[in-house]
């Protein structure tokens, strides 16, 4: 399982190309055969010196092809193609079949970017460790006085150098900018609020008027009841004298 730091190699560009440089770790772990330009490789050569296939680089290539076209990785095709094969590959390897179509090559920089990103090498796994190791010697190396820094801290520093640490920069500077702001709207947020309690305060109010006159509409209601029943039992009263003065204008 990678350590943090190898992990962090692993998963960061920027980091992979603070240490890019450092293709001399490549003959520390095992001895990379050149063709006799002594700058190129094949594919077969990577694939030999990581000890795995042949489809295995090239599907890595596929996916990191950006990054390792960077670092020097290219393809050659026609004219260019057959004057370096008579220069270096008749030379170097005679299995080589001839009138291939193209042929990619990878300088010392591509196969260092390979070996800090493929994961199923013993030997790609070793040169990202003493890769990591000599980074840490010769950062603690640069620290005058001081004791030798943990290297999950020198990574860290070392992505901060990089993009990673010009995009907190200026994460930084706009969360600035938005604090500014922020305190420019302070007055004015103190306003609305000032004016929202005084809303509140005159909706309380409202509030209690209503519930007042509610009350009211209420003893109302019961007052007119209390008439209607009034004038209920005036009716009843009234009715029988009534009935009486009738009856006597029938008998004039």
């Amino acid at each position: 399982m990678p350590t943090p730091p190898e992990t962090a190699l692993l998963e960061s560009r920027a980091l992979r190309d603070s240490v890019i440089e450092r293709t001399d770790v490549l003959d520390k772990v095992k001895i990379l055969a050149m063709l006799p330009d002594g700058v190129h490789v094949t594919t077969r050569i990577v694939a030999a010196y990581f000890e795995v296939g042949e489809e295995a680089i090239k599907s890595l290539a596929k996916r990191h092809r950006e990054e390792f076209q960077s670092n020097g990785m290219h393809t050659l095709r026609g004219p260019d193609l057959q004057v370096f094969e008579r220069s270096n590959l008749d030379l170097s390897d005679s299995s080589y079949p001839q009138g291939r179509a193209h042929l990619t090559l990878y300088p010392r920089r591509a196969v260092l970017n390979i070996a800090m990103l493929l994961r199923d090498s013993d030997i790609a796994r070793r040169v990202r460790m003493y890769l990591l190791d000599v980074e840490a010697q010769a950062r603690s190396g640069q620290e005058s006085g001081a004791g030798r820094l943990p290297l999950e801290q020198i990574l860290t520093e070392r992505l901060l150098e990089g993009p990673i640490g010009n995009r907190l920069d200026a994460v930084e500077s706009r969360l600035a900018d938005v604090g500014s702001a922020l305190r420019e709207l302070t007055p004015w947020l103190a306003r609305m609020s000032a004016r929202l309690d005084g809303m509140d305060q005159r909706l309380d109010a409202h509030g209690r008027v209503i519930c007042a006159m509610s009350e009211r509409l209420c003893d109302l209601g019961e007052d007119m009841k209390e008439v209607r029943r009034d004038v209920a039992r005036l009716k009843v009263a009234v009715e029988p004298g009534r009935a009486v003065r009738g009856k006597g204008r029938r008998r004039r």
